[in-house]
């Protein structure tokens, strides 16, 4: 054994040096990107960002803050996440192992004697023999490293989808529960409103009464007040189904969810985007889409190194007997060394490095997708976040002058000066006006958090 080590030992560290001092694989480039007027009509002045907030300091509401929490603890999607994350983990440690040497053990028995069928069988003699073979790749070409390298970006692309998973649940529990809230209050509103219609129903027969109105007028604003009533179950399933999908989110079977009152809902008002390019440290998303980038350059990489030879040293020692394991016997050992070097596969080696570029080339595209999405999303949300500000200034007059209405077509037709139908429609207007102040409050609500989510908050 110390023969061979001193006669091939040297010969392969050459060998080893010679082909080492060739590169083959290529370093590590980001994508590169475009962020400028990423964020349309929106110039960022400062690096101040939403998205550096703690969930807990966007979402001050005590019982919605229970509710993420929950969420972030038992969410099935979240803890799907978690696994894959974990599988990720275990392939790169794998990984890292390849730079060492296999090891293996065989221990064998077999049968030396005579083929004579009159022989017994108990007097065969037996060889025995117990051995440890060994074999390592040199590192040559890097592909090992590339390998490794590949394995990391995909443990780092596996963490960021976990939170971009957590940064989508934490949106999606924000905004069942602002429409939750939005719908509890709409219910409360046509309730409300129901009550003013048999009200006005009230009127319209004492009216008819006095022959102020017809019979006409009390008919038609009997079934006003029916189609008032009529809306009320369809709110109450669409509380329900709501308060059910977010028991899902939650990982909980469906069932009541406690929550607050839609008038003591107050969103921050200073939404600060900061620059585009903090999107690529705060997007998870557009992090999973880079660390996916960097896997298929790694890939490719490794792809390379098939063109060219691999030098594989293996050794085996052992002992054999013909007595038992245990018995007398002679050690053995040997020490080989060889290169590989591919002439002709069918086109193999070609065709995985055509792919490999071709994959690196979509992921590339992929990375460009997610920015400019995210960048999408921002300007939706603010645009969203602005125009909803703008409506409820509007909606406010609105609703005071719809209320004068009111008041005003209920007088007259008291006096016989208005058309009770004017009485039914300012009511219905109102009616309308009020449950549309609720949806450009709840788009409010949602387009920050909306904001929230595009700019890359809920998981810090």
């Amino acid at each position: 054994m110390k023969r061979y080590l001193k006669i091939y030992l040297p010969v392969f560290g050459l060998i080893i040096v010679l082909f080492a001092s060739c590169k083959v694989t290529k370093p590590y480039q980001k994508p590169a990107v475009d962020l400028e007027g990423l964020y349309r009509e929106h110039v960022a002045a400062d690096t101040i960002t939403i998205a550096d907030l703690h969930w807990k300091e966007m979402f001050t509401d005590t019982l919605l803050q229970k509710l993420i929490g929950e969420g972030i603890q038992r969410n099935l999607n979240l803890q799907a996440a978690y696994s894959r994350i974990r599988q990720s983990k275990a392939y790169f440690e794998q990984s890292k192992l390849a730079f060492l040497p296999s090891l293996n053990s065989d221990a064998s028995a077999i049968a030396t004697g005579s083929s004579n069928p009159n022989q017994v069988k108990s007097i065969i003699p037996y060889q025995y023999q117990a051995e440890l073979t060994t074999s390592w790749e040199a590192d040559l070409w890097g592909k090992l490293s590339s390998a490794k390298r590949a394995n990391l970006a995909s443990l780092l692309q596996a963490e960021a989808n976990g939170r971009a998973v957590q940064t989508e649940l934490v949106a999606s529990i924000a905004t069942s529960y602002y429409r939750l809230l939005a719908l509890d209050e709409q219910l409360l509103i046509t309730q409300q409103s129901l009550k003013n219609w048999q009200t006005t129903v009230d009127i319209m027969k004492k009216l008819k009464t006095a022959d102020v109105v017809t019979g006409a007028a009390v008919v038609q604003s009997e079934s006003s007040k029916y189609a008032v009533a009529v809306t009320i179950p369809d709110l109450m399933q669409s509380i329900r189904e709501t308060e059910n999908g977010l028991n899902l989110l939650l990982g909980n079977a469906p069932g009541p969810v406690a929550r607050s009152k839609f008038d003591q809902i107050h969103p921050i008002t200073l939404l600060q985007t900061g620059v585009p390019v903090q999107l690529l440290a705060n997007r998870p998303d557009v992090q999973a889409a880079e660390y996916g980038f960097k896997n298929a350059f790694e890939l490719s990489n490794v792809a390379r190194t098939y063109f060219y030879p691999s030098l594989t040293i293996s050794a085996a020692g052992g002992y054999t007997s013909f007595s038992s394991f245990f018995g007398p016997g002679s050690w053995i050992s040997s020490l080989t060394g060889g290169l590989a070097q591919p002439i002709f596969n069918k086109g193999a080696n070609k065709t995985r490095l055509k792919v490999a570029l071709e994959q690196q080339q979509q992921a590339v595209l992929s990375f460009q997708t997610a920015v400019l999405t995210a960048g999408q999303e921002v300007s939706n949300a603010m645009y969203s976040y602005q125009k909803a500000s703008e409506k409820k200034i509007t909606r406010a007059s609105q609703l005071e002058n719809l209320e004068k209405s009111v008041q005003y077509t209920q007088a007259l037709v008291r006096y016989g000066s208005a058309n009770y139908t004017e009485v039914l429609t300012a009511q219905q207007s109102f009616l309308a006006a009020q449950l549309s102040q609720v949806n450009d409050q709840l788009q409010q609500l949602q387009a920050t958090v909306s904001l929230y989510k595009a700019l890359g908050g809920g998981w810090k």
